[in-house]
């Protein structure tokens, strides 16, 4: 049908023709006709600020609730008066300082896998990417049960060792399996290698196992993962580890903002992306390598805690690596306390109460239909 073109006073006129080579305007949508699922929707939420202030508490709580609940009922003072004025003499205050160890592994290991899984997330532009799913926990676990079996390792102190070495050679070849092709390392790609990766090296560790049986007494509790493994001053020997790998993930978190946009973007914005991935992915290495050999191979905080930190405040890495830090403990130290009531006198070790706490978590996140964007 031909559209009838009028003055202003409603009389109708010839349309005029445009010069040739004239450019031609657009016409100009009305914003009343762009359908309402088509307009970007500004996502609730807690400013970041304030959800910092959210996880600090959560985070007292937690651990609060660490070196309180347990087989042996504790009263809240008394948790207080151990603190702060302890009597080697009552029981109470005994049962207290033997919770500090496995509550102060909760808070360091915790953050390491929180602020490794955000990290790695940036690294791959995956919102899949994580320690355990892109192999690296399970490079971690193999390169240990080799040097329990072959070394005979038993201090902490080689336990770190090989699960470093274990986490980078992980690393290194998914990152090369991920780069073979035309398209190099997709995020795709990156998460079937890791996927690929992580299932073979659980088999090797399995036959490792199976031949050695002192290695298997020694794999069998650390494997599923706890906190009440080690003290103190051992976890104390690892700090410098954890406080170098996480400054270098933190260091990347302007990095990760331009990869979002894609590699040649952020080569466009003046970033060196090789070598920044590779400082990361350092970083990564040395918080995984150090969480594992501490606590055993631990899942899902890494996946979760990026996930539920960005679907509140958001995907800028600048807040979301140091709220991943902080949320990380909360979950480890509230999956620590479920599984010392849930089935008294006996505990559910934390690695199997992560699990069944975060996979419900995540699938709740993906029904809810929130789109991670990195």
């Amino acid at each position: 049908m031909r559209q009838i073109l009028r003055t202003a006073d409603g009389t109708p006129r010839e349309p005029v023709a445009a010069p040739v080579g004239a450019p031609v305007e657009a016409p100009v949508a009305d914003p009343g006709s762009i359908p309402a699922d088509s307009r970007p929707v500004r996502r609730a939420g807690l400013h970041p600020a304030g959800m910092v202030l959210v996880l600090l508490v959560a985070l007292l709580a937690a651990t609060f609730l660490s070196l309180l609940v347990g087989a042996r009922g504790i009263a809240p003072h008394t948790v207080w008066e151990a603190l702060t004025n302890f009597d080697a003499a009552n029981g109470d205050h005994a049962v207290v300082h033997s919770r500090i160890p496995r509550t102060v592994a909760g808070l360091l290991i915790g953050a390491a896998l929180g602020l490794a899984g955000a990290g790695m997330q940036g690294i791959a532009r995956n919102p899949l990417a994580d320690p355990g799913i892109l192999g690296v926990n399970a490079g971690a676990a193999l390169a240990v049960v080799l040097g329990i079996h072959f070394f005979a390792v038993s201090t902490l102190q080689g336990y770190i060792l090989f699960a470093f070495l274990g986490a980078a050679v992980a690393a290194v070849l998914v990152y090369l399996v991920a780069s073979l092709g035309r398209e190099g390392a997709t995020p795709m790609k990156l998460a079937l290698a890791g996927a690929a990766m992580a299932a073979g090296m659980g088999s090797l560790t399995s036959a490792v196992l199976m031949v050695g049986q002192e290695a298997l007494e020694r794999f069998r509790f650390w494997q599923v993962g706890t906190l009440g493994a080690r003290e103190v001053p051992e976890m104390l020997s690892v700090l410098p580890f954890l406080a170098i790998g996480a400054l270098l993930v933190l260091f990347g978190a302007r990095l990760f903002n331009a990869l979002s946009l894609g590699d040649d973007s952020a080569r466009g914005l003046g970033f060196r992306v090789g070598r920044g991935r590779a400082v990361s992915a350092a970083g990564v290495v040395l918080l995984c390598g150090a969480a594992t050999a501490l606590a055993g191979p631990i899942g899902f905080v890494g996946l979760i805690v990026p996930h539920a930190v960005r679907a509140l405040v958001g995907s800028d890495y600048r807040w979301l690596l140091p709220l991943s830090a902080l949320a990380g403990p909360v979950l480890l130290l509230a999956a620590d306390v479920l599984g010392r009531v849930i089935a008294p006198p006996a505990e559910v070790q934390v690695g199997v109460m992560t699990a069944v706490i975060g996979a419900p978590i995540f699938l709740w996140l993906l029904r809810r239909g929130r789109k991670v964007s990195l």
